[in-house]
């Protein structure tokens, strides 16, 4: 554990203007403390690393994270304000870090106190999830992912919790030189990847599998692989995590794929973002599926018009219909269809008549109304006409 603080000079000065605090947080190389920006009068978290040898591997993960930290910048991260050395004590030169102070409680807390629901089990998952696929994008990785590094944020009462993820102490750039020699495990035994385990190289594939054990914990309430670094880390090669029988489906089998014994089966953080924000529109909080890079195509269907049959028609309309046509040759055809054609065509020959009337009955130079002569009752109406428009 890190040495204390002496309380001589725990209220003085750090860094010239960081005062010191209460201790809100402790780990194998630092101490995080609640300190006072004097300069600027806001509260800050300021963690506080034990005091290291120049060439130790711990003083090279200290620089790497102020290094890292100071080029990250998302929602889902704790932000870095600072970073400087504390020569309170001239002979134990200690490295530290300011960064926002994050008020609420972190998720190894939160399992302590009760499991977390599926609902809000999602908008966790998804968060760290969105955060680690933001670093990962930058070819860092985090290698520390577990509970008491996810820190629980409730912006307005009633809002969801919103997770940040912390502590970057021994996170390392993809294909940088390593920072710790070949075969020594870094990280947090319980939540090691099978590759960590194992001394082999990294790929943000092992943050995946660490952030599966740590959803599975929310889930179940007890570390899946507990005991020493020794045992918990051959554990997880010879078994696959004891998933809940009365989980749902779509959980169970997003939980398999994080923690997949091989890197490449499991799936990326972005596809895992996504399906867990689709928990959050489900009615029982269940994530959709891993959905492939590849884009499918369905196949063109013929198109087929629906067949409709007389009776239908009649049915829906409630008036005879037509009987479909046939190959074979066609009945006579019925007396009304005859009676029918008769009678249009008398009345188109009348309309003629009409309009060729009309026509005429316009003067002509000589001011005399010319008119055909037309016999029968047709007749007999144009002459009453024509003598109820003369003066």
């Amino acid at each position: 554990m890190v040495a204390e603080v002496p309380s001589s000079i725990t209220q003085e000065m750090v860094g010239g203007r960081y005062r010191l605090g209460e201790v809100i947080g402790r780990g194998g190389m630092s101490a995080v403390y609640c300190a006072r920006d004097e300069n600027l009068g806001r509260d800050v978290a300021l963690k506080l690393f034990a005091p290291q040898a120049p060439d130790a591997d711990d003083l090279k993960r200290q620089e790497a994270e102020i290094q890292l930290l100071a080029t990250l910048n998302h929602p889902g991260l704790v932000t870095l304000f600072d970073a400087g050395t504390d020569e309170r004590v001239p002979d134990e030169p200690r490295p530290f870090l300011t960064m926002e102070l994050v008020a609420g409680q972190d998720l190894r807390s939160r399992i302590r106190h009760s499991l977390v629901p599926l609902d809000e089990l999602s908008v966790i998952g998804a968060g760290i999830a969105d955060a680690l696929a933001y670093v990962h994008g930058l070819g860092i990785i985090h290698r520390d992912i577990k509970p008491g590094n996810i820190l629980l944020v409730q912006n307005r009462p009633g809002e969801p919790v919103r997770p940040k993820l912390t502590d970057f102490g021994i996170a390392r750039i993809v294909d940088a030189t390593r920072l710790t020699s070949t075969g020594t495990m870094v990280g947090t035994a319980a939540y090691l990847s099978p590759e960590q385990a194992q001394g082999e190289p990294l790929t943000g594939a092992t943050d995946i599998y660490s952030l599966g054990l740590v959803l599975l914990e929310c889930i179940k309430g007890v570390v899946e692989y507990p005991g020493s670094a020794i045992e918990s880390a051959v554990a997880r090669l010879h078994r696959a995590p004891e998933i809940p029988d009365d989980l749902p489906g779509e959980w169970a089998d997003l939980l398999r794929s994080m923690t997949s014994i091989e890197p490449l089966e499991r799936p990326a953080a972005a596809d895992i973002e996504a399906s867990l924000r689709q928990a959050l529109i489900s009615p029982e909080s269940t994530p959709g599926g891993l959905v492939s890079d590849t884009t499918r195509v369905l196949p063109a269907m013929p198109f087929h018009p629906p067949s409709v049959t007389v009776e239908e028609t009649t049915e829906s309309t409630g008036s005879q219909t037509l009987p479909p046509a046939s190959d074979t040759p066609s009945e006579p055809r019925p007396k009304w269809r005859s009676r029918l054609g008769l009678i249009l065509a008398l009345l188109a020959a009348f309309a003629v008549v009409v309009i060729f009337v009309l026509l005429n009955l316009l003067p002509d130079a000589s001011g005399v109304v010319p008119y055909p002569e037309v016999t029968g009752t047709l007749g007999d109406q144009l002459e009453n006409l024509q003598r109820s428009v003369e003066p």
